[in-house]
Order: structure tokens, then sequence, then C-alpha cells
């Protein structure tokens, strides 16, 4: 077989729809996955740049498109600039942003979350959590508050509101995030969940605010609305969530009709989709290095019926295509590719393109820069929030219909990321 038929045919692989459980058909393998926008009003309420941005991805060619984080309750933020749906009063915006996601004909799915612990002391002085652990964490977060079960049952309805209103404005489904550390993943790790109660304690027990949440989003949305979750493979902390715990947990999520589990990793406190380390260059081989969590997918495909997502380190498209073909993953997650290349999709299925955009290599800080070696934790919190910086900086331009700017430094970046993070929490804070 002629080298271009074959990379046709290989091509087609990321072309192919995926049929969902539910009866929705994803038009391609691509995902622009969630990233962090900041880009609403104070009061939560998406506008013109959000529309702005989302219109550029859906022409970019992905099949599903997955929004930032969307809070279900106001009072609680992942970080200021969170677009909130916790009623209907902005639902007319929400529409707008809606139809502006979809234009290209792809799906476009609301992450909805709630940030339990991980709520900066700027937003909110006391937080939730289900245990009342605090996130030690350079001072950002302050003491939560544990949980009473009405607290529990008022987040789980909420969750499940908030669903029916995406739905309602037009979104095409939606996904839980029960990773990185935010609520649903506390109540999965028994480090910060020392609950004696029904809802911690034993793995069922702490899985049993995640599976209640999938059931009443279910129950608002109906059978036929997408239903997806963000789970971490493990927490990569000494007595966090396992790999094993995740076997059973994403088992669980398939008899409860979720109908895409997307695998991801770490905490706050360890991120590993974001380590900027050396480390990564040890690992087993190159498919392994480039995408982080396909190792544990191979586990995880195995023990559940619900179709995967992997998000994380892809860059070349080669990598994908294999990944697919051996039934590691079902979706291909991109995230910062999307910051400065929105028409990759687009280009990687026409066969334009192999290798994608990659800066973090050179958006490092070497370790001598603070002149000692002790500094290295603090260079590597300033390379992790320094690359954050960088790619919200290009998420912003994108939103303002400009180009991105890629000549950016990380240091400029940083300090840019901390203002504007600064800001926007002082902004939300003086709402009350």
């Amino acid at each position: 077989m002629p080298a271009n038929q074959e990379s046709t045919l290989a091509l087609e692989t990321l072309a192919q729809p995926l049929l969902l459980a539910c009866g929705v058909k994803i038009p391609n393998r691509f995902c622009k996955a969630a990233m962090t926008e900041g880009l609403a009003t104070p009061r939560g309420v998406p506008g013109e740049q959000l529309e702005t941005l989302y219109r550029r991805w859906s022409r970019g060619g992905a099949g599903l498109l997955l929004s930032g984080n969307v809070m279900v309750d106001g009072r609680y933020l992942e970080r200021g600039g969170n677009a909130v749906l916790e009623d209907d009063t902005h639902l007319d915006n929400f529409r707008r942003w809606a139809a502006a996601g979809t234009e290209g004909g792809n799906q476009f799915w609301v992450q909805l979350n709630h940030p339990g612990r991980q709520c900066s002391r700027i937003v909110n002085s006391q937080p939730l959590s289900p245990s009342g652990v605090q996130l030690e964490l350079l001072g950002n977060f302050a003491r939560p508050r544990k949980m009473t079960v009405a607290d529990i049952e008022d987040v789980i309805n909420r969750f499940g509101r908030s669903a029916a209103l995406v739905k309602e404005a037009g979104f095409t489904g939606v996904q839980i995030h029960s990773a990185h550390g935010y609520l649903g993943s506390q109540f999965l790790s028994p480090v910060t969940n020392k609950r004696s109660d029904d809802w911690g304690g034993s793995l069922k027990n702490r899985a049993r605010f995640l599976l209640a949440t999938v059931d009443e989003v279910r129950k608002q949305t109906g059978a036929d609305f997408p239903i997806s979750v963000k789970l971490n493979s493990a927490d990569f902390q000494k007595g966090g969530f396992t790999l094993e715990e995740c076997l059973q947990v994403a088992a669980w999520l398939g008899e409860h009709g979720v109908d895409l589990l997307e695998i991801s990793g770490g905490t706050y406190e360890n991120l590993v989709f974001m380590d900027t380390s050396e480390a990564d260059e040890q690992r087993e081989s190159t498919r392994q290095r480039e995408a982080f969590f396909l190792e544990y997918a191979e586990a995880i495909a195995s023990a559940t019926t619900v179709p995967l997502m992997i998000t994380g380190g892809f860059r070349k498209v080669s990598t994908m295509i294999s990944a697919l073909e051996d039934g590691t993953t079902a979706m291909i997650g991109l995230a910062r590719p999307f910051c400065v290349a929105q028409d990759l999709a687009n280009e990687a299925l026409s066969g334009r393109i192999e290798q994608l955009p990659n800066h973090e290599k050179r958006l490092v800080l070497g370790k001598g820069f603070l002149g000692t070696a002790s500094s290295s934790a603090a260079i590597r919190a300033i390379n992790n929030q320094g690359q954050a910086g960088w790619y919200y900086h290009q998420i912003r331009r994108l939103a303002r219909n400009e180009r991105p700017r890629e000549e950016l430094g990380i240091l400029n970046a940083f300090c840019r990321h901390m203002i504007s993070d600064f800001s926007l929490g002082i902004q939300r804070r003086r709402l009350g």
C-alpha cells in the first residue's frame, strides 16, 4: 500500500465519529479539553469575549469542545472570572455562548464544578470541604468548614439544577469535574475525606457523592443528554486516591450511565498534569512520555465499558492515532495547543501537520535563577504558574480576536497571571 494511502487511512481513525451510549454522536475524535478562562464578569456572566473565543475554537474542527469551570454555586469559585450558572437570571447570555460554540456543527459541553476547599481566600474566607482539612499552599486558601449532610445534598442538587440549565441554554452535554483536588475529588480521597458517616470511610461511601451527582444530573437532563466525568487516575500523593480505587469507581460510573470518562491526575499539591520537571524525560517510552496518562488508561479501559478520553501531553498526530487504534482511548483531549493554534484539528485531519505546538520546554527558568539549589521548589512554582499564565494570556488574546503572542516570556506571564487573578478575586469578593 502506498505511504500516502496508509497516511489517509490512519487519519480516518481521527475523523471517525464516536457514538455515545445516550445516542449522541461526536463528529470526530478531537476534543478541545477544559481550560479555566477567567473571562466572565465579576458576577459570573459570560459575554462577548467567551462567545468570540469559542466561536474561533468551534470553527477549528474539533468534534467536541469542553468549557472551562462553570460553577454551580456563586459563593465558591475556582478563580475570579469563572462563569456561574445557578439560576436562569442570565440564561440568554449562556444561550449566546452555546450558539457561538456550536457554530461549526460540533458538540459543546459545559464543565460543571464546585471547588470545595480549593477556593481562594480572596474569593471566600470559609470554603467547604468533606472534612475541614485545609489546603496548605502559599497561604492562598483558608481553613474550610466541614460540610453537613444538608450541605452535601444542596451541592448535589445544584449540580442537577445547573445541568438542566446547561441543556436549556442549548449546550449539547455536560461534564462533572471530579479531578484535580476539587470537591468531587476531595470526597474520593482519604487525605481530604475523613468522615465516618455514609459519605466517608470505605471507597463505596467516598464515591457516594460523585455517583449521587451523576444520578441527579441524569434525572434533571434526561436519558439522551451526554454526561461526562473527569476523574483522577490517581492523586499521586501519599494516602490519596489510588489507581486501584479509580478502576472500581470507573466501573461504577459505567453502571450509572456515564457516556464519556476523561482521565487525568494530581491535585493542587501535586500537579502531575503541569509538571515541568526533568522527571518526564525518564519515562519508559516516547509514547508514555508524550501522553501523561496513557499507561493508566490502559488499565482503566479494561475495567469499564465507558469510552475514555485522555488529556495531557499529546503533541504528535501519529501518537494520537496509535492510542485510538490500540483502544487505549476513544477521544484525544488537547488543551494548551488550542491556545496558539485554534485550527489544529482541521490541520491534523487534513494531514497538513504531524507535530503540534509545544512551548513548555522553552517556558522554564533554570534552577540557578534565584541563586541556590534550595530554591528549586520556588522555581518549580514559578514555572508551573508562569506556564499557566502564558496560556491564559493567549486565551485572552483569542477572546479579543487577536493573534497569539508567542514571544511572551515566562516571568512576564507569571507576573501578569498573579496580578490578574488577584484583581479578579478582589472584584468578586467586593460583590459579597
